[in-house]
């Protein structure tokens, strides 16, 4: 198909501002929706960096698609920005588990297209982690290495990671499984997703989640082409008990 040079431009400008900023507002929003070869154009240039467009709200996002991305937001600038001198690989899987549970938080374990509460506070966030750790533990080693190999997430650091924040000198425990260390990271996770704007604070020690968040959970983390079964996972306990209870 042949553009003009003045759409090819407008469409290259929409492209170097999301490159830059990840974000552009609603002008070009307006044109991005309203123009189809503009929106064409700008979907191969984000598609040729692994990227995807996503629509949120006022706002045109791009996002990274694969880990392939140059625009991906890889575990050393994690490391780097985010968590203590000296952290590990076992930081960023507690981190992304933990990312997993507050969106499952806000989905009804994922059974639902639309959010089902309108905010979390750090507290329940905090013991809903500690829950679904604690179904992990209830597999023997054998089959966590199985279950690490099928999901590519290393569920023995994750539960080790959250076991050593549990240290039994700390007196400042609020509820079962909140400790001064374990609410700490909470702590760290949520500053990393409020920089990536996918969820705000609200007061009270609450959070909710952005538009950009909510796109995100319904486009990708409910595909099963994308998440390969690992909410099911997650979540595989909760919806055993409901039947039982049925």
């Amino acid at each position: 198909m042949n553009y003009s040079e003045n759409k090819v431009m407008k469409a290259f400008e929409i492209y170097t501002n999301l490159a830059r900023d990840g974000q552009v507002g609603s002008d070009f929003l307006s044109l991005y929706i309203a123009d189809e070869n503009i929106r064409g154009l700008v979907d191969g240039f984000v598609h040729q960096v692994d990227c995807v467009v996503i629509i949120a709200g006022e706002l045109l996002y791009m996002i990274p698609k694969t880990k392939l991305s140059p625009f991906h937001v890889n575990n050393d600038y994690i490391k780097r920005m985010y968590l203590k001198s000296g952290a590990t690989n076992a930081d960023i899987y507690l981190m992304y588990f933990s990312t997993i549970v507050l969106f499952g938080a806000f989905y009804d374990s994922y059974q639902t297209l639309e959010a089902t509460r309108d905010f979390l506070s750090i507290d329940d966030w905090v013991r809903l982690v500690h829950d679904r750790i604690n179904m992990l533990k209830e597999h023997d080693e054998e089959q966590l290495q199985k279950l690490e190999h099928d999901f590519s997430y290393n569920w023995t650091q994750i539960i080790e990671k959250w076991e050593d924040m549990n240290d039994i000198k700390e007196s400042a425990k609020k509820q079962s499984g909140n400790t001064i260390s374990r609410l700490s990271f909470m702590d760290t996770t949520k500053r990393f997703l409020i920089s990536q704007e996918l969820i705000e604070e609200i007061g009270n020690n609450e959070v909710t989640l952005t538009e950009k968040a909510k796109t995100i959970v319904q486009r990708f983390f409910m595909e099963v082409e994308y998440n390969k079964g690992i909410l099911e996972f997650i979540y595989q306990w909760e919806e055993e008990e409901e039947h039982a209870i049925d």
